[in-house]
Order: C-alpha cells, then structure tokens, then sequence
C-alpha cells in the first residue's frame, strides 16, 4: 500500500455539506461541516456522512473504463449479497467460523486438481489478500528451503532469486524484504520476458528458485515455464544444482486451465513447486483474494507454518496477514461453483475474443504497432507506429482520460527502456459494446494529435503513470 503524510498545515476549506442532508436541521450543516484531516468533535447523522464520503468518491474513475487494472470490476448481484452477508466474519477465526475455513479448504482442493497437482490430497494451499502476499509466502518457503540444504554455509552466503526483469513489483519487494539478490533476466530486442537458457545461466549453488511469470503485467504474454524447466533440468544434469521453480500466475493460472489446455505449466512439471494466483483477477472475484499452493507438504518447510484452534482441533495456517474478512474466500467458492470449468471456458473465451477483436480494431487504425494480440492473456501492448512522430503513447494516455477511459501507457524496462507502450487489460465486463465504444473514441482523437507539431510530453518517468 502507499505511504502517507499527515497534512501540511490545517484545514483551511473544510468540508460543505447541502442544507437538505440535514436531518433536523437544514442549514446545520452549512455551519457545522466537519474537518477533514482530524476527528470531528461529534457525530454526524449517517446520511449526511454517506453523502460526504459518496460525493468526493465521485471524482474517482470509473472502474469499468479502467483498462490499466488486471482486478474484476463486475461481479453479479447473488456474489454481492454473499460478501455483505460475510463481510463481518474475521477469515483467521476458523474455530468460530468453520464452514467459511471449509470453503477455503475446498477452493485449495479445486486449484490443486485445477493445476494437475500429482496428488491434489497431498497438495496444500491458503488463501492469501492477493498474488502480492502469495508471492512473499512462495518466496519465504524457497528461502527456507535453501537454507536448511545450506546450514554450514548460510548466513554467510547470500541467496538469490532468479527471474525477469518483467516481473511484478511484489518480486522486487519479496528480495528487499527477505534481503535475498535479485537476478534479473533483461529483455532482448523482441523479447520482453525471461529466456529460459539465460536464466539458467544466472542460476548457483545460492540460487534459492527461478520464478516463472504465467502472464507478464507488461504485454500480457506467458513466460515459457516448460522451457524454463528443460533448462534447469540440464543445468542439474551438468552441475548437480537442483533449482526449484515458483510460477506466479496470478494472472495465467486463471486462464491457461481452460483456454490453453494443451500448455504444460503447471504441476505436471515436477520441477514446479509453487504456484499463486490473483482469485480477484481472472478467478472474477472483486479485490482481495489470492491463493498460493504447493505441491506437496515437502515443499512447505513445517517452521514456516503456525498452528490455531479448529473446533477444538489443529488448523495449520501460513499468513503474512492476520484479521481480514472471509468475504471474498466465500464469493471465489461462489463463483467455482457457480461456473465450474464450462463456464469459466466461456467466459475467458469471450474475453479473449474481445481482446483479439479490439487489437485488430486498433492496429487497422493505422497509427499503431501491436507488440502483443491478447492471445495468451486477453491483454494487448502497443506503440505509435513509426512514422508518427507529432505524438506518442503519453499523449494518447492523457487524452483518452479526458473520455474517462484509463488507458495506461509506459515506459519499458532496462535494455527496452526506448520502448514506451500503451497496454489495454480485457476483463469480464468489458464487452465488445464497450470495445466498440473505447476504438471509437481512440480513432476520433487522431486527426487532432496527428496535428500536434511534437509530443506534448518532456519527461516520459513523470509521465508514467502505470508500472505494472
């Protein structure tokens, strides 16, 4: 989450509030507006405190034209009566609140076979906040491992972790705050994520696992985890080096299961571990959720695990995070249940369909070049093409804002860092009505920005506005 300060100086324009909020008093309000940055002295009526915190919540974006954001921003109504009814239920009371812990337990049961666990009743998992926590979970569990097998040498040795320099921020956090070395892969012409043999090659006897992106943030494209464990097996062959892999697909491990059966990702590699998932992203449950499995109890170092009360009993638990609320564990059991894997395969298929379509809506425009087609993740990057030098991607960002769509553009990574893309993220409820509606306003604002004299923007790092 971000970090924030305090204000500056006091309020100097305290909030108003309309005379009609007023319950007893219509123009109360007018002279009793409450402060914004301290505690009011008194109450306010709970209309009136609705209102304030509705109204200022209006200047926010609309969720629904956001394409920077992976997170589903549309759930049906049965989903939302669900999360109200469970909102209040701490997720971490499993003696108190025993069927939602069963739901937990039954959506890691579904996973595990989801991602051809060799024995799904010998897998374990948790539900986690989001990928970002599953991330850090996988990461402590390669770290401790590496550490037992190097007792006589740790902590006098440094791990690392060995991934592409594509990867999500939590990565970066993960070996910050677990003072594990980075090592990143760098991008190449063409190519913006790992390379199987190059990451190899930067792995050592200190090399705790090899992270594998089912789904780069970037352009949306999967990372060749099959490849990537061919590479690995021959390096053990070579050296003896036994190098795990973790898949984060906190984005593809939603998707590949019903579109891309044919891809080998999963547990079916017995050099894969781990793997994490977004629930609130493709699983289409609203924010908060993630999941993280591994493939057996031997790759969960027991240390690492803290044991609660169950009805009496012992209920294994491995969380960064302690109070939160089971609401969403319970709309992404609701949501298995409601789809199952037919559903799930239409809804996917339907989003990659709009995804292709609107890629190929974009680039008949003429002005762009795709870099991706939404055909892996129903995500697509492009680029201005060329010839077009009276504007770029940072212009085309700020006026398709004033449209109210969010279409983030930015700057790629190290060895790509001339490369500034704009990304659109397909999710469920971007239908190909809204499609239709977001090439049309993109193409009616060409013949202006065609006649800018040069880009408006003078520094594309300020301009970024979107990182992942």
């Amino acid at each position: 989450m971000p970090l924030h300060k305090g204000p500056e100086q006091p309020d100097k324009h305290p909030a108003t509030v309309n005379p009609f909020y007023g319950e007893a008093n219509p123009v109360g309000g007018m002279t009793e507006a409450p402060p914004q940055h301290r505690l009011p002295d008194g109450p306010l009526p709970p209309s009136t405190a609705y209102q304030l915190v509705h109204d200022e919540l209006m200047l926010d974006g609309n969720s629904r034209l956001n394409l920077a954001t992976f997170v589903t921003t549309w759930m049906e109504p049965q989903a939302r009566v669900l999360m109200d009814e469970c909102s209040d239920k701490n997720m971490i009371d499993k003696d108190e609140y025993p069927r939602t812990a069963e739901l937990e337990r039954r959506c890691v049961a579904m996973l595990a076979d989801l991602w051809n666990a060799p024995d799904p009743s010998a897998a374990v998992g948790c539900s986690t906040t989001g990928s970002s926590e599953a991330c850090m979970l996988a990461g402590m569990a390669l770290k401790r491992r590496w550490t037992k097998r190097n007792a006589d040498r740790y902590p006098g040795a440094r791990p690392n972790l060995v991934m592409g320099v594509n990867v999500q921020v939590c990565w970066d956090k993960f070996c910050n705050f677990w003072e594990v070395e980075p090592r990143l892969v760098p991008m190449e012409g063409d190519r913006f994520h790992l390379d199987p043999q190059a990451a190899a090659e930067l792995c050592d006897e200190n090399t705790i696992g090899v992270v594998g992106i089912l789904g780069s943030t970037f352009d949306g494209s999967y990372e060749p985890i099959a490849e990537l464990c061919a590479a690995l097996d021959e390096l053990q062959s070579r050296t003896g080096l036994d190098i795990p892999v973790h898949v984060d697909g906190a984005s593809g491990a939603m998707v590949a299961p019903f579109l891309d059966e044919d891809l080998v990702w999963d547990f079916r590699l017995p050099r894969v571990s781990s793997i994490n998932t977004s629930g609130h992203k493709y699983g289409l449950v609203y924010p908060g959720v993630g999941w993280a499995l591994w493939r057996s109890a031997a790759e969960l170092p027991e240390e690492l695990v803290f044991r609660v009360n169950y009805l009496g009993g012992d209920m294994p638990t491995f969380a960064l995070n302690f109070s939160r609320p089971g609401a969403q564990v319970v709309a992404q059991y609701y949501t298995f249940l409601r789809l199952g894997r037919e559903g799930y395969r239409a809804v996917q298929q339907t989003t990659r369909d709009v995804a292709l379509g609107l890629a190929e809506r974009v680039e008949a425009l003429g002005d762009f070049r795709l870099l991706t087609r939404g055909d892996e993740l129903p995500v697509f990057a492009f680029t201005t093409a060329p010839d077009i030098t009276a504007y770029d991607v940072f212009d085309v960002s700020r006026r398709m804002r004033e449209r109210g769509w969010l279409l983030p553009a930015y700057t790629f990574p190290e060895n790509r860092e001339d490369l500034s893309v704009l990304r659109v993220v397909c999710r469920n409820g971007f239908s190909s009505d809204l499609a239709e509606l977001f090439v049309e306003d993109l193409g009616r604002l060409l013949p202006e920005l065609r006649q800018q004299s040069h880009p408006a923007t003078r520094d594309k790092g300020e301009a970024t506005g979107f990182h992942h």
